[in-house]
Formats: C-alpha cells, structure tokens, sequence
C-alpha cells in the first residue's frame, strides 16, 4: 500500500539520520568511518600549528609550569667583617671596602665618603666628614676615632690654570669666588699667592682658612 511504503520510507530515512548522527558523534564506526572522521575534526580553520606553538610554552623535567625565563641564582649575603677596636684608618687612602669595615659604616656611608672626598681633594681633617651628608655629630662621634689623615694625599687646585667652572666644582668655592679668581688672574697674568686674595670681599676669613689647603699658586 502506499501509505504502508511511504511509511516505511520515512522510517528508513529516520534510521539513516539516527545512523549519520551516530557517526558524528563518534558511536558505531566502522574502520573506514573512523578515518573520515579523524581526517574532518582536525585543527580548527584558524588555528594553525605555529599559532599553537606560540601559546604551549615548553615545560622541562615534571614542572607543570612554564620555564621560559632562567631564574637568577641566588646571592647569600655575606656579612663584612668589621676592624677591631683600635685600629686607625687613613681617610684619603681607603677605599669603599676598607671603609666598610669600620664599625658604624655601610655601604652608603662608604659611598658618600668616597665621592665627597673626590669633590674636595682629598680630606685635610677627620672633622670633614661631618660634611658629608647623614653623618650628624653622633655619628661622627663614633666615627672620628677610628681615622687620621695624610695631607700628603690632598690634590690641589691650580689657580692659574683652571678655568672658572672647573674652579666651581670644588664644595668650599662657589660662583661669585670662581668669577672674581679668574679675572683677577686675567689682569695680573698670574697669582703668586694668598695675598691676592687677601682684600677681595668674596672671600671671608673662613673661606681663605678651609681654601688653603686646597689652592695651589704654582
């Protein structure tokens, strides 16, 4: 009967779809099946295996996570070993390392020492280091008997040879003072000493005292 065909139809077609479904979905596959599948369900049209190796960072060993980066091996502090109490420290020869040993020294104080000293020259008194900054008189206190120093290491500055600004650097000369020696020397060609220096106004009583040991007339 027709109805009965057309109903036995519709029912074949129902069993095909069930069975394409199961296809899909990976139920029921023949070996030929299985391959068609595995060849359609491969990387996703916009994903490509470049794509993919740029984000699956590379794991080394058993780690689960990523070892792109070396880490830093790592650095125990060693402690300085500090003088015994007693011992005498030249201020103008020591170096970052020797100064660190002096108990109440680290490594900033260390530093600042240093480039101060390069400023002035060279130290002509323990009492300078009050001028370095962070040392208060109770530091200096502590610090002032563990050190001498050697005039003999003090570079000085020759006055009729340097020009104003490099006259300028030095801590104890400012523009003013550095202005007026270099004109002066200018009119007299040369300055023979601190008598040329003895009636300028720039130059006060302190200035020509913490000066001379830093001036040279040469």
């Amino acid at each position: 009967m027709p109805v009965a065909s057309e109903t036995d139809a519709h029912r074949t077609g129902k069993r095909l779809a069930s069975e394409e479904r199961r296809i899909i979905t990976g139920k029921d596959t023949t070996k030929e099946e299985k391959e068609s599948i595995r060849k359609e369900s491969g990387l996703h049209p916009r994903v490509n295996e470049n794509t993919l190796k740029g984000k699956n960072p590379t794991l080394k060993g058993s780690s689960p996570y990523p070892t792109g980066k070396t880490r830093k091996a790592y650095k125990p502090y060693v402690r300085t070993e500090k003088f015994p109490e007693g011992t005498l420290v030249e201020l103008n020869a020591a170096d970052t390392t020797t100064l660190k040993k002096v108990p109440g020294i680290g490594s900033a104080f260390a530093r600042r020492i240093v480039k101060y000293r390069e400023l002035l020259g060279g130290f002509y008194t323990v009492g300078q280091l009050t001028e370095v900054y962070g040392i208060d008189e109770e530091r200096y206190a502590a610090l002032a008997p563990w050190f001498f120093t050697d005039t003999l290491y003090i570079h000085k500055l020759n006055v009729n040879a340097l020009s104003a600004a490099d006259l300028r650097r030095h801590p104890y000369i400012d523009y003013r003072q550095a202005q007026v020696i270099e004109q002066l020397r200018k009119q007299k060609s040369r300055l023979s000493g601190w008598e040329n220096l003895q009636l300028i106004e720039e130059f006060t009583d302190m200035d020509r005292k913490r000066l001379r040991p830093y001036l040279s007339f040469q």
